[in-house]
């Protein structure tokens, strides 16, 4: 799990139009909604007017798993640093979620898994406290979260009919199994 959480940040961070054809990046409200560079889902970003420009984001991929990232220009925490910390939405609390840290656009932050109630719960929320223990991490409100959340499931729904691009067409080329002995040619 952990391996492929590591995996998934570099994606987060830009649109691919090739990815999401029939996705465009769309601005809702103080949200961002852009489909993901492997075209395996999308994310809502929003960045909070504080020190350090704390930058949060939702993603959701095609096969409905999520994850939550917080950044912030201030923060000492390393890539790949494990810790856990404690999630409250205004509707419900997640205590001592494993979280992997990361650095992304000159930030440094921690990025979560939930389950697949997490996006509702998120849009259905007006706030987010994230704390270390008895040490807060980061309160954040989430006007908005609601209609971001719609438009990034439409974003992921888009997705999933978008081509891999040349992935896609390279991948008929490969045999189901390349290192299997070649059949032995008939001889006329």
């Amino acid at each position: 799990m952990i391996d492929r959480l590591l995996l998934t940040l570099p994606l987060l961070f830009a649109a691919a139009p090739a990815a999401a054809q029939d996705y465009a990046t769309k601005t809702v409200g103080d949200w961002t909604v852009a489909a993901s560079r492997d075209g395996d889902g999308c994310f809502a970003t929003r960045t909070f007017d504080r020190d350090g420009a704390t930058t949060l984001l939702l993603g959701l991929s095609a096969d409905g798993s999520n994850r939550l990232t917080l950044l912030n220009a201030n923060w000492s925490i390393k890539p790949r640093d494990r810790l856990t910390l404690d999630y409250r939405l205004s509707n419900r609390r997640f205590a001592k979620q494993f979280a992997v840290g990361m650095a992304a656009d000159r930030k440094q932050g921690f990025v979560s898994t939930f389950d697949a109630k997490f996006p509702a719960q998120f849009a259905a929320s007006t706030s987010l406290a994230v704390f270390r223990g008895d040490v807060p991490v980061e309160r954040v409100t989430l006007e908005g979260s609601g209609v971001a959340v719609a438009e990034l499931r439409r974003c992921v729904t888009a997705s999933k009919g978008a081509p891999r691009g040349a992935r896609a067409a390279d991948s008929d080329a490969i045999p189901k199994d390349p290192f299997a002995e070649p059949a032995k040619r008939r001889r006329k």
